[in-house]
């Protein structure tokens, strides 16, 4: 298995999409990506095996050593991503319209 290269600690972990059991997973610290890795989904929370969950996980030697799923971040980080699509998918008026 493939060993996370990133520094020992705590990160955020964003599930990009799970396939085939594998999911590709970004790591996140004090709001900024730090890395990626594509890991066996099975060593994820199993409420947390799906695109766009988020994780708080612990990394000592390049593996994962805890990991817990964090529903209420999940939930909140959609509806802000909803919100930014629902902004943006609202087009301007044209000069005709106005």
């Amino acid at each position: 298995m493939t060993d996370i290269e990133l520094p020992d600690g705590e990160y955020t972990a964003v599930v990009d999409n799970v396939e085939d059991g594998l999911a590709t997973v970004f790591f996140e610290r004090d709001g900024e990506e730090v890395g990626n890795a594509v890991l066996d989904a099975s060593r994820l929370p199993s409420d947390g095996q799906y695109a766009d969950a988020i994780l708080s996980v612990t990394l000592s030697g390049g593996r994962i050593e805890s990991a817990s799923y964090k529903i209420e971040q999940t939930a909140d980080r959609k509806e802000t991503a909803q919100d930014r699509f629902d902004r943006l998918s609202k087009r301007p008026p044209s000069d005709k319209e106005t």
